[in-house]
């Protein structure tokens, strides 16, 4: 099996590099690291000292938090497209986690290990899963604000959302899907990219988050915020609503006007983009199977029990 170039792998990352790529920065380490759930990138928790008592304001004042991209799956000018959409809707007090800045740069490169990172404030919080009324309508307002801020410039470096067809020609490839079942993928695959193309032709791109699910979702007190950019692609709006709200049932289409209420106070949103909320659904299973075959030789992914297959 040939190991993907997309992606590459975190050999040599070890907690006395992490240290050292955080006191690059002026900062000073107790010397404590903690990995968190992260699978694509690596993402950890580092204690500093705080010299001056009086800036510790919460007990997350002494803690940062410093995100290690995967190599080789975003270049510089990439990585630096999603910091500017966050520091463009954080200037819009729209509640989003950035990145900190360092004499004005964001992003730094670990030259020894070709790995680029970035600092971020540690914040506490928590995820929900079901949400009432109230708290879907400030989703909604959210993403109206995020998105009536992503159509106001255009990516130039970030891709659309993945190819489904190139997702599955990876698996194909690769022999991720048995031989007696890739005549009917590649039907399928085929069937779902002409009608996506059919649904989609008159729905507009913009500037996303691509990546809105409940995870990526943090509720500090009463007030959501939202995560993890690293999927910021162009795509149509639609792509960051239908996660919240994935079922057919009759009271995930109420939640769903609830959603797009709270989403219309600020933004427009074109209804016929609800027809590819179940094209959405199939593209994301292809390319999500992708995604985990692609880094399949990564050892923190054969960690994972729900990875385990039979040879």
């Amino acid at each position: 099996m040939r190991i993907s170039e997309d992606t590459k792998f975190f050999s040599g990352l070890d907690p006395e590099t992490i240290l050292r790529a955080i006191e690059r920065l002026g900062f000073v380490c107790t010397g404590r690291v903690l990995a968190l759930n992260s699978m694509e990138n690596r993402v950890y928790e580092i204690e500093i000292e705080v010299p001056d008592e009086s800036q510790v304001k919460s007990k997350y004042d002494r803690f940062k938090v410093a995100k290690f991209y995967r190599p080789g799956r975003w270049s510089k000018e990439q990585i630096l497209e999603e910091h500017q959409f966050l520091f463009e809707a954080q200037g819009q007090y729209l509640t989003v986690i950035a990145p900190e800045r360092f004499l004005g740069e964001s992003l730094f490169l670990l030259k020894e290990l070709g790995i680029y990172y970035s600092v971020f404030p540690k914040v506490g919080g928590r995820n929900l899963d079901e949400l009432e009324d109230a708290r879907l309508l400030q989703i909604g307002r959210l993403l109206g604000r995020l998105h009536a801020l992503g159509a106001a410039a255009k990516l130039k470096f970030r891709p659309a959302l993945p190819d489904v067809k190139k997702s599955l020609a990876f698996l194909v490839e690769n022999k991720f899907i048995p031989a007696d079942y890739v005549l009917h993928f590649e039907n399928i695959v085929a069937a779902i990219s002409t009608q996506y193309a059919q649904a989609s032709g008159s729905v507009q791109t913009q500037r996303i988050h691509g990546d809105v699910h409940y995870g990526n979702i943090l509720w500090i007190g009463e007030q959501c915020h939202l995560l993890d950019f690293d999927d910021v692609c162009s795509g149509p709006c639609v792509q960051d609503l239908w996660m919240l709200v994935p079922g057919r049932g009759q009271e995930d289409q109420r939640k769903l006007q609830v959603l797009l209420s709270g989403y219309e106070q600020f933004k427009p949103f074109n209804r016929m983009e609800l027809g590819l909320m179940e094209l959405l659904r199939k593209i994301r299973i292809v390319n999500f199977s992708a995604w985990i075959a692609k880094r399949w030789e990564d050892p923190a992914f054969k960690n994972v029990p729900i990875f385990e297959i039979s040879e």
